[in-house]
């Protein structure tokens, strides 16, 4: 890429051997070329210099922070958070959200949402700071680890139910395994999250009232709304997005300092 970038920087001011001067930058775009590889530079009347830095074949119209190049409007479209890692700041990001349609219910995996786990309308009211907690420490190990997805934390989130919802109908605690150490670090970060609930409780209280089945409800809840907000694309991070801003990074140190715990007390 810096090789291609330095022959056409050649290519715009030396012909020859002789310095050449162009008021307007696109007047020799169209002038010259950059040869095959190992042969320099050669001049012509069509140009390639201006085609996208994915397909190269149509031109480009848009910087890509993804690829640090500009690329095409239908590479953009096609290629976002598919096979491109796309920055939470981009423009053109943030324009498609806005626009794009929520997954139908239909479409979605049924069993995936644990339809068997029945979410009150007040159930948010009444556990309020639990889903909180739980969305901390799923935003704690998100900054711990950028190179997390809408998928790794939807896997996380079902490992945990699976394990709690054998829990609550059963008695008996299974460890649903996730699939790599990044995951893994997540579901610690939750489990020790509610450890610290529990122990803030029997401070507080004098004994620990969180439930089994509350802690499932409240997995579920998260679950079902980051299968809401995530497109589905392969490097999705709609919903890593939305956890993120409901914990600024410099409000949420501030926050855990001045309680001196990771979580947000019942």
């Amino acid at each position: 890429m810096e090789k291609k970038r330095f022959s056409r920087i050649l290519c715009g001011f030396f012909v020859g051997g002789t310095r050449k001067s162009h008021k307007n930058p696109a007047s020799y775009a169209a002038e010259f070329q950059i040869g095959p590889a190992g042969k320099g530079l050669r001049c012509q009347g069509e140009t390639n210099l201006l085609s996208c830095a994915i397909c190269e074949k149509r031109k480009e119209k848009r910087f890509c922070p993804a690829v640090h190049g500009r690329i095409c409007p239908q590479c953009c479209g096609e290629q976002r958070e598919v096979t491109l890692d796309c920055p939470s700041d981009c423009t053109y990001l943030q324009q498609a959200r806005a626009h794009e349609k929520p997954r139908p219910v239909q479409e979605l995996d049924q069993s995936a949402l644990f339809p068997q786990v029945e979410i009150g309308e007040q159930f948010l009211y009444q556990h309020e700071h639990l889903v909180m907690g739980i969305s901390y420490a799923l935003a704690r190990s998100l900054r711990a680890d950028r190179g997390l997805n809408d998928t790794d934390i939807i896997a996380v989130l079902t490992s945990m139910a699976k394990s709690y919802d054998t829990l609550v109908n059963s008695g008996l605690y299974y460890e649903t395994p996730v699939t790599n150490a990044a995951r893994q670090a997540a579901v610690a970060e939750v489990l020790q999250m509610l450890k610290e609930y529990r122990e803030v409780e029997q401070k507080n209280l004098g004994y620990a009232r969180l439930r089994d089945s509350e802690v499932l409800q409240a997995l579920v809840f998260l679950l079902r709304t980051a299968h809401g907000r995530t497109s589905g694309r392969p490097k999705a991070r709609a919903f890593v997005d939305f956890l993120l801003a409901q914990f600024p990074e410099k409000q949420s140190a501030v926050a855990a300092e001045a309680s001196g715990s990771r979580i947000i007390a019942p």
